[in-house]
């Protein structure tokens, strides 16, 4: 398992369509994913799970993955948090 930790610097953080492109990053990785905010955990693959955490612009998130092809989803998944979500 490996673990990222991140700041979320988009104007709207995770919500609504930013969250729908993670999940959708999130979905095409055969590892496990989650995204953990303080004490919760949650799956990275679950729309209602990532919008649960109320992640918006300033918040520190983790990204933790386990499986075959972590190291690859982790890279992404922080890619588009930095580089690809719009204001």
């Amino acid at each position: 398992m490996i673990t990222r930790d991140i700041t979320v610097k988009n104007s709207v953080g995770l919500h609504a369509r930013p969250a729908t492109f993670f999940i959708q990053m999130a979905n095409s990785f055969n590892c496990s994913l989650f995204v953990e905010r303080e004490d919760r955990r949650v799956n990275a693959k679950s729309l209602l799970g990532v919008l649960s955490l109320g992640v918006v612009k300033g918040t520190q998130i983790t990204l933790a993955a386990d499986g075959p092809d972590e190291e690859n989803a982790i890279k992404a998944l922080v890619n588009l948090i930095e580089n690809e979500l719009d204001d």
